[in-house]
């Protein structure tokens, strides 16, 4: 009977060590070691075209690996084109005129204003001596009254005529008013604005590679017609990489941002990447149920970002893996 009584006993007490075990050991990882368990992060691109167009090509397809700059697409460039040689067509009839402002009248053309002003001068001196004449005529009744009228008519025109060649003249002296002068640069800034948005249009008519990486998915295919911002490609980011994992209230205060780091897959490679804590989020949570965790999953647990440093192709968006921290304050 008493022998019955012992056997529970002692299987209780391994049972209770088994759980002090389980509930603390993994938490201290025996010492000053701990050791978290999340999963690899990844970025992704969805890269579109700045502009509208039609898809003249594709120059990669899902799985293919690209570097920065790389040409991924193109749009039909016509168009494009079209626009530009417009623009710049524009861009050289307003220079144009805004140098001939600047640079005001030609001495021909003061020269001739001149000369315009003396012939004026000179007809109105003659219609002047026969307006005279017809007024002596007509005195002596020798001349018609109509002849008269005629003669002072004449005489009438030539002296607008004058004044018209005179101002011509003093306009052809003085040159282009400043404001026509302002008016033309502001219209030749215009233009030049239009010259450089239609060069950056057709530059955003060929999609490129932001970073290295790996096409994902491949959406649309060449004849589509595309708005800007919308999805063509999804690229994986070679870099940054990093692990999201989570840590107990209880060790929260053995890790800080900065703090170096080992990242180990399943794989059977064995190798360790190198990385450091780049985020601690300053909420706690309760535990995920997709997190791995030794802990109670009521639990609070902060999330944690470990970026690692020189990530490969063996770290695959949402692979499991273990990060441990050889040395923490605690």
């Amino acid at each position: 009977m008493r022998r019955a009584i012992v056997m529970p006993v002692i299987l209780l007490a391994f049972a209770a060590l088994g759980y002090g075990a389980y509930r603390y050991l993994p938490r201290a990882e025996r010492g000053n070691a701990l050791a978290l368990y999340g999963n690899v992060d990844v970025r992704q691109v969805d890269l579109s075209f700045k502009v509208a167009g039609r898809i003249a090509t594709l120059a990669v397809d899902e799985g293919d690996r690209v570097t920065a700059g790389q040409s991924l697409a193109t749009l039909d460039k016509r168009y494009f084109a079209d626009d530009l040689r417009i623009a710049r067509a524009r861009e050289a009839n307003v220079a144009a005129n805004l140098a001939k402002l600047e640079h005001g009248s030609r001495p021909e053309e003061i020269a001739q204003a001149r000369a315009n002003v003396d012939l004026a001068t000179a007809n109105l001196d003659n219609d002047r001596v026969t307006l005279a004449r017809q007024k002596e005529l007509l005195t002596r009744s020798v001349s018609s009254l109509q002849n008269y009228d005629n003669a002072n008519a004449a005489f009438q025109q030539s002296q607008a005529r004058l004044a018209y060649a005179v101002q011509a003249l003093r306009l052809a002296e003085a040159g282009p008013r400043v404001e026509d002068i302002d008016a033309a640069r502001a219209q030749l800034a215009l233009e030049t604005a239009t010259v450089s948005t239609s060069e950056r249009a057709l530059a955003d008519a060929d999609l490129v590679a932001p970073s290295n990486g790996i096409i994902l998915t491949r959406v649309r295919e060449p004849g589509a017609i595309v708005s800007p911002g919308e999805t063509v490609f999804t690229l994986t980011l070679d870099a940054p990489v990093w692990v999201r994992a989570f840590v107990g209230e209880p060790d929260l205060g053995k890790i800080r941002p900065g703090m170096a780091a080992d990242v180990t897959t399943d794989t059977k490679s064995g190798k360790v990447y190198r990385g450091h804590v780049g985020f601690i989020s300053p909420v706690a949570e309760f535990t995920p149920k997709s997190v791995e965790t030794r802990e109670l999953r009521t639990d609070l647990v902060y999330r944690l970002r470990i970026i690692v440093d020189a990530p490969d192709q063996g770290l695959r968006q949402g692979m499991p893996v273990t990060v441990r921290f050889a040395e923490t304050g605690g």
